[in-house]
């Protein structure tokens, strides 16, 4: 994982933080998010759905646990690169582009509305797990030079 590609996905997931922390807020306070584009209230209608809780909690808690999780630990990459926190962070991200996926399959498929909140989230996820499979290094490994952690 290159230098760029770590401070990528540092920047990437503040935004999600801040993205999931807003979507939390107005779920807590129980009040829609505010976006109206080509006059389609699609953020009303996928907040208001009975698909925006997971186990009676909202969604946009997840998110937040989802990007502070990717933040600590490209926090550690940044400060002490070591393969198996690399490893973690690709893990998640996987993981985050799946449930990402299944929630835009929801809201198109189910819902019949998409929110841009959601669609931002989604696409910070896909930017995070494109970062974080860049330039993998290549397994190189001889007796002489074993590989570095």
């Amino acid at each position: 994982m290159t230098f760029t590609a770590r401070w990528t996905i540092l920047i990437c997931s503040f935004f999600g933080i801040a993205d999931s922390a807003y979507l939390t807020d107005q779920a807590l306070r129980g009040v829609p998010p505010t976006c109206s584009i080509g006059g389609a209230d699609g953020c009303r209608t996928v907040a208001e759905s009975a698909y925006s809780h997971l186990f009676g909690i909202p969604l946009g808690i997840y998110g937040i646990a989802f990007y502070t999780a990717i933040f600590v630990l490209i926090a550690v990459v940044l400060l002490w690169p070591h393969r198996h926190v690399q490893a973690a962070i690709q893990a998640f991200a996987v993981l985050g582009v799946g449930a990402s996926l299944i929630f835009m399959g929801i809201q198109f498929f189910l819902i019949h509305a998409m929110c841009i909140y959601c669609e931002s989230s989604a696409a910070l996820t896909v930017f995070i797990l494109i970062a974080a499979f860049w330039r993998l290094p290549q397994a190189t490994w001889s007796p002489s030079h074993p590989p570095v952690p």
